[in-house]
């Protein structure tokens, strides 16, 4: 009865899966037509950068991310970039304060020799070209002195007397008393519309603002989705740019015409009046060549993606976004709607009131109380009290009449950094999960409140993720009561001399064919996909059972939701392994014990198949329990590095002692319960 309850389930699984691939949509766009058409006379774009914690993300790598954004191959006057510090660090700001001075001699570079990608980290790690390797050697030079200063802010943890003196906007951080208690803090580092802000060649800089909202211990912050919508206050109070694009703060620009490509879709005169966003995929700059924790989710971003795009469009997945601000304010799509005028809000050059009145202003927007009985959170900007507070956003839009495009540019638009620990990894897919079965299960399930507002195949493809938590009971019965089974000597399967187990190699066997055909499609490598494959289970037997718990103990009022960050900093021996492609353990957590005890169930089964078929001299044994040996050997392959971290490795990345124990003794336990 367990095996076809999840034969049923992946049966219903894959019925998601095909439905979403069936006919993706691959868009291609013709940049030089958008030039020939409008020009110069293109809309104001407003760019959000979100960073929450200069430890984790450190201070160099966001500036990073700020200067590619600043150097878009785009009218200057007409951008604007806004830095959210939900950390609300002086030595974020320090860091702002030196690329808005090193801007500008580097975004004359990066018009003059058409320079990408135009983050200087990633730049300068290749080799320059002879016909600038002066200037080259010049700016990388410019760029080290700048480095150099903010990182020794860094490792101090503090800002120089003379600097704090030299800017009184330092004085602000005197009044707070922790990251999490203290007045807002804005200032308008560039003001684009003043005519001297110009750079070394003596063209308009972008606007460049940095915003640290009010945080009080008595308002709930929200993080992520709080941060934006303060934003994109602020931002219609300086710059109010018709197109709102947001990226994490370790998402740098790897292609300066990204910006170009989106408004293809936006201003195109005969398909454009529906289109909420342009969403590009994730793409990683740091994983490895055969990607050992599946970080790129190649399959997901070039086939699944694309395929949702046939369906209505794919989801809002919180970086790389493009969006039409009004859509992010609450607007409903209506056919009687007029073309927008992509003009009506473009910057507005001339000076209407001073630097410091403006800021004055802005700093109410981004207030704690200037939400209270609004609809902020509810029904305008992103929607609060969800873990994926960017899918459900997207949803919500959708769910307004707004369709959404998918773009994968040949070059990718956005570029940032993966997991590099297994734990990390797992964490992060835990909230993701746990995040999509927090949307089915509320009132905005798509097969409830999405019924009649978004196209079916959309709430079916919006229920592929969703159950991705509920996917964890059926692969954990497979891994686990097949071999328990065959300890015990119980045959799940057909004997390996009938027809009936055709069926059930063909399903195994095929599915493993085709994916490993899909894999090699998208890029990816033979290694890649075993790589693929092993965490699929991985995530499957902890991420998933993790994010459906905590989701049941939130319902029953045990829990509560928090927003885990992702750490951008790896210790050096911690990346050195990484790039060797060595799991990295190192650190005591449940779901490593899980992950022990399941390997270690499986490896005493499949020894324990081995001696049965060793001790029957009639070859009976093998023709019954064959298929359960094969599924055991494969859970065995698939946790070799398990293993190796149990008892082989010797580095600070193996498994921790108490976590080795702890899966033995549970592991023992359950092979000596199913034995007798």
């Amino acid at each position: 009865m367990g095996l076809f309850l999840s034969e049923i389930w992946f049966t219903w699984y894959f019925f998601l899966i095909l439905v979403i691939r069936w006919n993706p949509i691959y868009r291609y766009t013709f940049k030089h037509k958008l030039s020939l058409r409008y020009g110069e006379d293109l809309p104001g774009i407003d760019i959000f950068v979100c960073t929450a914690d200069p430890v984790i993300e450190s201070p160099i790598m966001v500036m990073n991310t700020v200067l590619s954004v600043m150097a878009y191959n785009y009218p200057t006057q007409k951008l604007s970039v806004y830095l959210s510090d939900d950390g609300g660090s002086d030595l974020t700001f320090y860091a702002m304060l030196e690329a808005s001075k090193f801007a500008k001699i580097w975004l004359p570079f990066c018009r003059k020799f058409k320079v990408e990608p135009r983050s200087p980290q990633a730049y300068f790690h290749t080799p320059p070209l002879d016909h600038h390797h002066h200037q080259w050697q010049s700016i990388k030079k410019s760029y080290e002195e700048m480095k150099h200063r903010i990182e020794t802010a860094t490792e101090l943890g503090q800002i120089s007397e003379e600097i704090r003196r030299e800017h009184k906007i330092f004085h602000e951080w005197d009044s707070v008393s922790s990251r999490r208690d203290h007045q807002t803090i804005l200032q308008i580092l560039i003001d684009g519309r003043d005519c001297e802000a110009v750079d070394i060649e003596g063209q308009p800089l972008p606007t460049l603002v940095y915003l640290a909202r009010e945080k009080r211990p008595q308002f709930h912050h929200n993080f992520k989705a709080r941060a934006m919508n303060a934003l994109i206050r602020v931002s219609s109070r300086i710059s109010n740019g018709n197109i709102i694009l947001n990226v994490d703060c370790d998402m740098y620009s790897n292609n300066s015409d990204a910006v170009r490509d989106a408004l293809c879709f936006f201003m195109d005169e005969e398909q454009s009046h529906n289109v909420a966003y342009v969403q590009y995929p994730q793409s990683f700059c740091n994983p490895t060549k055969n990607d050992i924790y599946g970080n790129n989710l190649s399959v997901l971003q070039e086939v699944e993606l694309a395929g949702l795009d046939s369906n209505g469009g794919p989801f809002y997945i919180g970086t790389g976004c493009f969006h039409r601000r009004d859509t992010l304010c609450g607007k409903k799509y209506s056919q009687e709607c007029n073309k927008p005028d992509w003009m009506s809000c473009a910057n507005n050059t001339k000076i209407e009131e001073s630097r410091e009145v403006l800021e004055d202003t802005c700093k109410i927007l981004a207030s704690c109380t200037y939400e209270e009985n609004t609809l902020w959170g509810k029904e305008m900007g992103l929607m609060y009290g969800c873990l994926v507070e960017d899918i459900i956003t997207g949803y919500r839009i959708q769910c307004r009449g707004w369709r959404s495009i998918h773009f994968n540019p040949e070059r990718k638009a956005f570029v940032g950094l993966a997991p590099t620990t297994l734990l990390q990894s797992l964490v992060q897919h835990k909230r993701w999960s746990e995040g999509h079965l927090q949307i089915f299960l509320s009132e905005y399930c798509p097969y409830l409140y999405g019924r009649k507002k978004i196209p079916l195949k959309l709430q079916l493809g919006y229920s592929l993720y969703s159950f991705w938590t509920v996917n964890c009971f059926a692969t954990l019965y497979y891994i686990s009561v097949p071999s328990l089974c065959l300890l015990r000597g119980i045959a799940l399967f057909p004997k390996i001399s009938s027809i009936w187990i055709v069926p059930f190699a063909y399903a195994f066997f095929a599915n493993r064919a085709y994916s490993l055909g899909e894999f090699l499609w998208v890029g990816g490598t033979i290694k890649g996909w075993w790589h693929d494959q092993r965490m699929w289970v991985f995530k499957r037997t902890t991420s998933y059972l993790f994010g459906f718990t905590d989701n049941i103990l939130r319902l029953l009022g045990f829990s509560k939701s928090a927003f885990v960050i992702t750490a951008k900093v790896a210790e050096e021996d911690v990346s050195q392994r990484f790039e060797q492609e060595v799991m990295e353990f190192g650190v005591s957590s449940p779901m490593f014990t899980v992950l022990a005890t399941l390997a270690l169930l499986n490896l005493f089964s499949f020894i324990g198949g081995l001696k049965r078929v060793v001790l029957d001299m009639q070859n009976e044994v093998l023709d019954l329990f064959a298929a359960q040996i094969i599924l055991c050997g494969f859970v065995v392959l698939i946790n070799l590095p398990v293993y190796q971290g149990l008892f082989f490795r010797k580095d600070l990345g193996k498994m921790p002692s108490s976590v080795t124990y702890r899966s033995i003794v549970f592991a023992l336990l359950a092979c000596t319960i199913a034995a007798y």
